[in-house]
């Protein structure tokens, strides 16, 4: 990989009205490294650097300007402003040679009541091995402000985030536009040194995807600062533009399609529950995926999470309690898809083909079309996991009372071990069989008769999703080596 100099590879799109916000570099604070640092020692293996800013300046809300439809193509006029001094984490490659060109913008997700950097945890993979930059942007007030057992950057390190103002959501778009605008004509340090990047991608996820689809469709076509965007697990009905909660915003919303950059909607079995009736045919500017077998939050993300987490409080966060005797949560090929969708968007964005069309998951309503014999959902792009199945991947789970909020949104694994668990009781709970007739749970040893069969239908599905576009050749390699390691078959 070899730096990019060419003082154009920044032409396209140029900036809109977004202004350039003054950059500095934080104080150590009491903790000595930012929040949602990445474990050093991983980067350093990487050959990555980790570096924080602190940026600042006047943000602009936006109002409607006229009516919002469905098609998202919406418009915007500049509302009222405020000040404001937000942060950026970043990580590059020390190696200017290894960078890629491209850029990672991630907006932080807020659901949790912190920032936290899901996709730069769901994709950090293909982000290190592939030379990507990664930057993310705490655009929203309650990453900033939050307080608790797990607080949010100010009362998490008051010495390092003192100074950080956020005047309310309404301008968490504008603050990202300008994130942006700060690594296109840094005015202060330059957050990312000598790198000299071609391609801005905005990305987000949940609700931070559902405030990126606001972003396109209202934002993106003034601000003009970002070359693409990789939506990952949105909603029919995306964030209101204000701060009024109350906002009503159009059911269903589309992405706008009169972009002159690319737009990539990824979506996870869960979601489509509540994305199904915004679902649109890919055109020139917009793709779509919906991916079987997935959920909206898995055991990938809490794990390759954890030690972050651990690093920052002293503690582990809490287990996810789904209640006792409950099938575990996902631990399908959600990351493995993440991985394809960021290296075929990397290419759309230079001018390569669109990322390949993918079959859309079989749905009844809003609930996904399941396979009797298996649980599993029928349609979508199905990777090793759901094509050469050994459990249950299920994208929903059911759940009651508090336990239904998040653990709803983390899927459940069902292993098939001949109705053993205590979960098999074929009812709702059950993922390998929710609803009646009683159906045994499929027996592994009649699938693959022995341990060389099931590796070459492993292998022949991780290459033919490689073939597909649906799969990188590291991914499957790495899916392949785990079945020639494993003891199914026979």
């Amino acid at each position: 990989m070899l730096a990019v100099c060419a003082p154009s590879a920044h032409a396209a799109p140029r900036a809109g009205a977004v202004a350039s916000p003054t950059i500095t570099v934080p104080a150590a604070g009491s903790h000595g490294f930012p929040f949602q640092a990445e474990e050093p020692a991983l980067l350093a293996a990487k050959g990555y650097v980790e570096r924080e800013f602190l940026f600042g300046g006047t943000a602009t809300a936006y109002n409607r300007n006229g009516v919002f439809g469905s098609d998202g193509r919406w418009q915007v006029t500049p509302g009222t402003q405020a000040p404001y001094q937000s942060r950026m984490l970043v990580r590059y490659p020390a190696d200017p040679a290894k960078f890629n060109g491209t850029v990672l913008v991630e907006w932080f997700n807020v659901s949790g009541g912190i920032d936290a950097q899901v996709d730069w945890t769901t994709m950090r993979e293909e982000i290190l091995r592939s030379g990507y930059a990664y930057v993310g942007v705490s655009a929203q007030q309650l990453g900033i402000n939050a307080a608790g057992e797990y607080p949010g950057l100010k009362a998490w390190d008051q010495a390092r985030y003192g100074t950080l103002n956020h005047p309310g959501d309404q301008y968490s778009y504008d603050i990202f536009s300008q994130a942006a605008q700060a690594l296109r004509t840094p005015n202060g340090p330059n957050p990312l040194g000598t790198l000299k990047f071609r391609k801005l991608l905005g990305v987000g996820e949940s609700q931070s995807a559902m405030r990126l689809t606001t972003y396109v469709n209202a934002v993106a076509p003034v601000a003009r600062v970002y070359d693409g965007y990789l939506i990952h697990s949105n909603m029919a009905v995306p964030t209101p533009l204000s701060a009024d909660p109350s906002e009503r915003m159009p059911n269903p919303t589309l992405i706008r399609t009169d972009l002159r950059v690319p737009t990539f909607v990824v979506l996870t079995e869960t979601d489509m529950t509540l994305h199904v009736t915004a679902r649109q045919p890919d055109s020139a500017t917009v793709h779509t995926w919906e991916l079987a077998g997935t959920s909206h939050a898995d055991q990938w993300l809490l794990t390759t999470g954890q030690p972050v987490y651990e690093r920052m409080f002293g503690k582990p966060v809490p287990p996810r309690d789904c209640g006792a005797n409950t099938a575990p949560i996902n631990d399908g090929p959600a990351h493995y898809s993440l991985n394809a969708a960021l290296s075929a968007m990397n290419r759309w964005i230079r001018g390569g083909p669109a990322p390949a069309t993918g079959a859309l998951l079989a749905m009844e309503g809003s609930t996904p079309v399941r396979d009797p014999a298996t649980g599993l959902a029928r349609g979508g792009i199905r990777l090793p996991d759901v094509a050469v199945p050994t459990r249950t991947l299920s994208g929903q789970r059911y759940a009651e009372g508090l336990a239904a909020l998040f653990c709803g949104l983390f899927g459940a694994t069902d292993p098939w071990n001949g109705d053993a668990d205590p979960w098999d009781r074929h009812n709702a709970g059950d993922p390998s069989n929710p609803t009646a007739p009683q159906t045994a749970e499929p027996v592994l040893s009649q699938l693959y008769p022995t341990h060389a069969d099931y590796v070459n239908k492993v292998r022949a599905a991780a290459w033919t999703s490689v073939f597909r576009g649906f799969l990188t050749p590291a991914d499957a390699r790495t899916i392949v080596t785990a079945a020639s390691n494993s003891t199914i078959g026979g």
